[in-house]
């Protein structure tokens, strides 16, 4: 009779919710990246998480750790990992064409758009207003993803002196992200894997 095999934290359980089909994810995606305006983040995270539950909110942090460290851009990494997740190569692909398709169309009349009318100062004004909104998202989106820190297995105290940290080496050092994410971010994985269960 054959070993049981233990199934990695990542396999998601029989009873989450998940994609019907690759047309769905290609669609959802395509929604998410066009809400997205501004920085996708904060949409990603309620649609995922919160609407279709796709994700819990400990498998989006996870997901989202890996895909900023990763090269290229962070939600593109993560539209790849979320469908390769549920179908493999295929979801992969599927939820990295919802991503990408309409965006690049907007994107390209937006800057024909822009190269006409970008010298009018009342597009630079909105352009600002805009950034600030893009700011708040991102933060409203720390605030809600801190809450999955106190299921981390470091202390509270520990893991958000190391996200105040973190900011600190960015926002007010501006010291390399790579040299951050080795430093800060090698302690936070050694850490992490000493408190974990053998």
């Amino acid at each position: 009779m054959p070993a049981p095999s233990i199934a990695p934290t990542s396999v998601l359980p029989d009873t989450q919710p998940r994609p019907d089909s690759l047309r769905d994810l290609f669609f959802s995606f395509t929604w998410l990246a066009l809400q997205g305006f501004g920085g996708v983040l904060a949409v990603i995270q309620r649609e995922m998480v919160e609407r279709k539950r796709w994700l819990t909110q400990e498998q989006f942090l996870e997901d989202w750790a890996v895909a900023q460290i990763m090269p290229g851009p962070n939600v593109v990494n993560l539209s790849l990992m979320v469908g390769g997740r549920y179908f493999g190569l295929k979801g992969a692909l599927a939820a990295l064409a919802g991503m990408l398709a309409a965006p690049l169309v907007i994107v390209l009349i937006l800057g024909v758009l822009y190269s006409h009318y970008g010298h009018y100062p009342q597009l630079a004004g909105a352009l600002r207003g805009m950034a600030a909104v893009s700011a708040g998202m991102i933060a409203a989106t720390g605030i809600k993803l801190a809450a999955a820190l106190v299921k981390h297995p470091l202390p509270l105290w520990l893991t958000l002196s190391m996200a105040a940290l973190g900011v600190l080496m960015v926002a007010v050092l501006r010291w390399p992200l790579p040299w951050i994410l080795l430093g800060l971010g090698g302690f936070g994985v050694w850490a992490t894997y000493r408190k974990l269960p053998r």
